[in-house]
């Protein structure tokens, strides 16, 4: 009876691990995160995932449940087709609807890809897709820029790349809610040059305000140079002249971010504007070298000003769950508690010289670039992105929170801490018998080794080894190679010496 009742609790923990696996996000950059305007909620749609050699496109639709702090999968039938760097943005008429244009789609070996047009609409209340079939909108593009502004889409730049050539945009279109018409907009005065990936928010005065982005212009036959941008301006309708638009380039005071692209936006509470991560590169002709960022910037439109804002830290000791990247770019996680004055001033110290030269304080998000922000009651949600491991690429699936009023600390989501599930297993479970402590293994929570005071990583790793193994074996898919394993183990092994040297 006894092994029976083991095998079913067994064919219990398959099932419940196939369902989570089915519910899963996927790892995902240059995708779109938005709030539910009706409902404690989050949306995420499309991105792309890039695992070393192959990318795939997506066009899964996953809500994220603030309240249960949960991820669903949402199955909606025909949904747009597969597709990145597109622009999304939601609306509260009719129970809420997200609107969806243009983005791109690229074959697994990147030799072929293709620039979106189409507009979609995807009516939150009832979930339906609707495809808006509307003449005089936009080519083809990607990396473009929307905003909703009253009953309007506005939309700026992006680029469109073939086989031959490529093109930066600086075009601005205005889509009507209620006419389903699209309209080019000519504003009078000198606006931003051509470019892709910039900031684009509407600011308290009902103007939208333009900042940063990326473009490339052709120095010779097969080569090319990008510009950061690090330009701001203003996009007005001017009063009693309907139609008529303006531009006005404006010179912010405060702590400026520097020039970087693939950083992420959101808006927050009192119209501020959040700038997060992305790459500052340093592009040669024959070469690209570039650095990857997670510092938060703030842009407050009402005084003109950036500023930075130093996390508070913690008053009780906190545990800090970290993303690890192996050397062949395996993924794995640790845990780890930190007294709260140790956590503190390794908040503080990161305020160094430079990007490069600051390290990441432990439970901050790993330096990226296309990830994907958002704002939803005060609260700052990150999710995704690209990091770099090396010459790797690695797509991550992580998600953070930041709570804005108190400006304490960051929490990442895990999916092995949504146990409800768990908690009814194991109050069924019950007995408490032999069988239930072999069960139980190592799901208590094991203790990592602590690292003896001047101990060497050289002395630390032999001696520590073993659990390592065990934590990489939990953190990876069953039968995955040794190696890979003994690699992801070694790298938990270090990230773990660093937190406590």
């Amino acid at each position: 009876m006894g092994k029976k009742g083991k095998k079913e609790k067994k064919g219990r923990g398959a099932e419940k691990a196939a369902a989570k696996m089915e519910k899963k996000v996927s790892k995902l950059l240059n995708a779109s995160l938005f709030t539910h305007p009706e409902k404690d909620q989050l949306i995420l749609f499309g991105g792309e995932y890039f695992n070393g050699q192959k990318t795939f496109l997506y066009n899964e639709l996953y809500v994220y449940n603030i309240r249960k702090d949960s991820w669903t999968k949402v199955e909606i039938p025909n949904p747009p087709p597969r597709r990145c760097a597109h622009q999304a943005v939601v609306v509260p008429q009719g129970g809420g609807q997200l609107w969806i244009f243009g983005g791109e789609f690229a074959s697994p070996d990147g030799e072929q890809f293709y620039h979106y047009k189409d507009l979609w609409v995807l009516h939150l209340a009832t979930k339906t897709w609707e495809q808006v079939r509307s003449p005089g909108g936009p080519s083809g593009q990607s990396g473009h820029r929307m905003v909703a502004w009253k009953r309007q889409l506005i939309l700026f730049g992006g680029f469109h790349e073939s086989t031959r050539d490529y093109i930066y945009y600086n075009d601005v279109y205005a889509f009507n809610l209620d006419t389903f018409t699209w309209s080019k907009l000519s504003p009078s005065g000198t606006g931003p040059t051509p470019r892709s990936g910039c900031r684009m928010t509407v600011t308290p005065q009902g103007s939208s305000s333009i900042y940063g982005g990326y473009s490339k212009q052709s120095v010779r036959k097969d080569v090319g140079r990008g510009t950061q941008h690090s330009d701001m301006f203003l996009l007005k309708a001017e009063k009693g002249r309907e139609g008529k638009w303006s531009w006005t380039r404006i010179n912010p005071s405060g702590a400026k971010p520097t020039p970087r692209s693939g950083f992420s936006v959101a808006v927050a509470p009192k119209h501020q504007v959040l700038l997060f991560g992305g790459v500052c590169e340093e592009e040669e002709e024959e070469s690209l070298e570039g650095d990857l960022l997670n510092d938060l910037h703030f842009y407050g439109p009402v005084r003109n000003r950036w500023f930075t804002e130093q996390l508070k830290g913690t008053q009780e000791p906190l545990e800090v769950v970290r993303e690890v990247v192996s050397e062949d770019g395996t993924v794995v996680t640790i845990k780890q508690v930190l007294a709260a004055q140790g956590m503190a001033g390794q908040l503080e110290s990161d305020d160094d010289d430079s990007p490069e030269e600051a390290g990441v304080a432990p439970g901050e998000p790993s330096p990226r670039s296309n990830a994907t922000l958002t704002v939803k009651h005060g609260r700052l949600y990150l999710y995704g992105g690209m990091f770099e491991a090396g010459d790797r690429q690695v797509t991550l699936s992580d998600l953070y929170c930041l709570d804005l009023h108190k400006m304490e600390e960051w929490t990442e989501w895990l999916e092995e801490t949504d146990s409800d599930e768990d908690s009814e297993e194991a109050e069924g479970a019950g007995g408490g018998g032999e069988e239930a402590k072999e069960d139980s293994g190592e799901e208590g929570g094991e203790e990592h080794p602590s690292v003896a005071p001047g101990e060497l990583f050289t002395d630390c790793l032999p001696r520590t080894e073993q659990h390592w193994l065990r934590c990489a074996q939990d953190d990876i898919e069953p039968g995955a190679p040794e190696r890979r394993v003994l690699r992801a183990a070694q790298a938990l092994a270090q990230a773990f010496y660093d937190g406590s040297a």
